[in-house]
């Protein structure tokens, strides 16, 4: 699609279209982004790519945003960020954008690329959808959930596609993967203006969110890939589990107890006490 065409119709393009578009860069990019994979896989698997979505397209995304006054707040001490789930509520084009990742044909190139089988996306978005991270937002080191809403499959892939323009590392709100553990380095990728990220999720994929320092807001759209069997064979069930920075020892204390009290919860009630609100209800 050129640009003289995508202007004429970005304003109505769907789902598909936007497939066709995300699907070609992919397969453009394949060897170098199953490189990256294969480099990584033994611990934190994932890979990223850049200028994913034709620049005029990106930047309508991130234009078609909610504020985060229209977005869901969650601000507690694992995490402080907005989040935008009931997509009927927003712009067509970022429902569009979202299930575009859902594409049959997306799935199954990513699942070959990350070495996977019997790979599902998931139409209710449970935990994914939009994010936006405003000044002093974070998202504290954590393990995703291992299942989805109704704990019958594994998360195993994580897809998340920044579009905010002009954000540079220097202004925080970065992806940190920590592959040899908390205490140890962690691996930091710049949520770069139409970049592209995936990385896979299992009881050692612990990741998080720099805290962003520029008053600014980074957008993100996120999906997740789940599976009949998880990623790593020795994967158990758990819930989100948060823990301290190195730099948090009393934090890191609170956040054991809470990981402690929530999974003796799910352990009593097998799908909680409440269904989880961040899901598309349609």
């Amino acid at each position: 699609m050129n640009t003289f065409r995508l202007s004429k119709r970005i304003m109505n393009i769907n789902r598909t279209e936007i497939a066709d578009l995300i699907y070609n860069k992919i397969i453009e990019n394949r060897s170098a982004i199953k490189t990256q994979f294969l480099k990584t896989n033994e611990t934190v698997g994932y890979f990223f790519m850049d200028d994913l979505l034709p620049t005029e397209l990106a930047l309508e995304i991130h234009a078609k945003f909610p504020t985060t006054e229209e977005a869901v707040k969650r601000k507690n001490i694992r995490e402080f960020k907005f989040t935008a789930f009931q997509m009927n509520n927003y712009n067509s084009l970022l429902e569009e954008v979202i299930y575009a990742f859902q594409d049959e044909r997306i799935i199954q190139l990513i699942s070959e690329i990350c070495n996977l089988e019997a790979v599902y996306g998931d139409e209710n978005l449970y935990a994914g959808g939009l994010s936006l991270m405003g000044k002093d937002n974070f998202l504290n080191p954590h393990l995703d959930n291992s299942h989805d809403k109704d704990r019958k499959r594994w998360r195993v892939l994580n897809l998340l596609y920044y579009v905010t323009p002009n954000w540079t590392l220097e202004n925080g709100g970065n992806l940190e993967i920590w592959p040899e553990g908390l205490k140890k380095k962690q691996t930091t990728i710049e949520s770069k203006f139409n970049r592209l990220v995936v990385m896979t999720t299992h009881q050692k994929s612990w990741h998080s969110v720099s805290k962003v320092l520029k008053d600014d807001v980074r957008c993100c759209v996120s999906n997740y890939y789940f599976s009949d069997t998880p990623f790593l064979n020795s994967d158990t069930f758990h819930i989100t589990t948060f823990r301290g920075r190195s730099s948090e020892k009393i934090k890191d204390i609170f956040l054991r107890i809470d990981n402690g009290l929530r999974s003796n919860m799910r352990r009593l009630f097998k799908k909680g006490v409440r269904e989880n609100p961040h899901q598309y209800k349609k």
